[in-house]
């Protein structure tokens, strides 16, 4: 599922991003890589969502959360 799909507080892994190199490096740079796990701290419908990746929390917009597919951390 997009991660623009994930539920408030919920902890999930990361499968696949469906970008160009670019966006791909760039979330790279922010610590979003396949494998990682991330929670979903806030989703508002017009705003970004506010995501806690390791020991830091960041904004990402909703075209590129809907670019990044992930599965519920348990599995």
């Amino acid at each position: 599922m997009p991660l623009t799909q994930a539920a408030v507080g919920a902890e999930v892994r990361v499968i696949a991003i469906y970008g160009g190199r670019r966006l791909r490096r760039r979330l790279a740079d922010l610590g979003i890589n396949i494998g990682m796990v991330i929670r979903v701290l806030q989703r508002n419908q017009h705003g970004p969502l506010i995501l806690a990746v390791k020991d830091a929390r960041m904004a990402v917009g909703h075209g590129v959360a809907h670019k990044i597919m992930v599965e519920p951390a348990g599995g």
